[in-house]
């Protein structure tokens, strides 16, 4: 293997894994609050479509990008009335939110299918990409940097904020954060609009730097990825981070193996293995059977209504 293509792959591994922690990290947040939110795939296509529209119609990506992050606030607030201010059932409205993000992207979309946009490119001068080893630390999209910034930002918010802190204990108990005074639901409204801005980032990822173009269901389910991850992880920030670039390695492998013509394992194989895992990660999520022996937060999934 040359130079450039082991360049190349890793470039391709930190390309398919930031959609993925960047969409993470937003759930992981609303998870350390005490939501479950599984319409992750919902804001992320809507993300994908609106940010696609704003950078076509403009031509300027990072308002497209600015977009998309609005759009998946707005689309997590639907979540966030339905389940905190009138109770609706978490599982029930985030599955909900993915097949409305579904059907209203595809609509919203209709008119862009098949037209290119320009992409969310590289922030450094091109002259530092010309160079292989150099072009591995400064010739990324901005998004794959956010990725990483956002991964420290939100280790150093739950670990040594006030406000993470306060967010973690309305996760762990509600009832004793709503006792001394804590604002729970204003709280967990604050972590949902997170986590749907974040979900609209990643989904814009791929309508503004890895295709540049819009098509129906563009996420491919990345969203459940993502939502296994932060039980992969543990709900920790850093190991988000490595599950994300392990994922986007398989997928790397997976499309590396179609281009060499690698026949030992089948590249639908390959392909399967993360939507697999999903499936088992959101098995134990439905039994509940994982709590015990995880760090998930106690009062995940669990509605609250202020006492008196």
């Amino acid at each position: 293997m040359t130079l450039s293509l082991a360049i190349a792959i890793l470039m391709t591994i930190a390309g398919a894994a930031t959609p993925l922690l960047i969409a993470a990290l937003g759930e992981l947040v609303v998870e350390k609050s005490g939501v479950l939110n599984l319409g992750v795939e919902g804001m992320m296509l809507i993300g994908a479509v609106s940010g696609f529209a704003v950078g076509y119609t403009t031509g300027v990506p990072a308002l497209g990008a600015l977009a998309a992050m609005l759009a998946g606030a707005l689309a997590s607030l639907i979540f966030a009335v339905l389940t905190l201010s009138l109770m609706a059932n978490q599982v029930a409205t985030g599955l909900a939110l993915t097949i409305f993000g579904t059907g209203i992207s595809a609509l919203l979309g209709a008119p862009y299918v098949g037209i290119t946009t320009t992409r969310l490119g590289p922030i450094f001068p091109s002259f530092l990409a010309e160079d292989p080893v150099l072009r591995l630390v400064f010739g990324y999209s901005p998004l794959v940097y956010a990725g990483l910034a956002l991964t420290l930002a939100v280790w150093w918010f739950l670990k040594r904020s006030r406000a993470g802190l306060i967010l973690r204990a309305v996760g762990e108990s509600d009832e004793a954060a709503h006792a001394i005074g804590y604002p729970v639901l204003k709280v967990r409204y604050l972590a949902v609009l997170f986590g749907g801005a974040m979900a609209g980032l990643a989904g814009c990822y791929y309508s503004l730097v890895l295709t540049p173009m819009w098509a129906e269901r563009l996420t491919a389910g990345r969203g459940w990825i993502a939502i296994a991850l932060v039980v992969f992880a543990s709900w920790r920030p850093g190991r988000v981070l490595a599950g994300a670039y392990l994922f986007g390695a398989v997928i790397t492998l997976e499309l590396q193996s179609k281009a060499a013509g690698f026949s030992f394992f089948a590249p639908e194989l390959l392909a399967s293995l993360p939507y697999l895992a999903t499936i088992l990660v959101l098995a134990l999520i439905s039994a509940g059977r994982h709590r015990a022996s995880s760090a998930a937060p106690a009062c995940l999934g669990r509605p609250f209504r202020a006492s008196a």
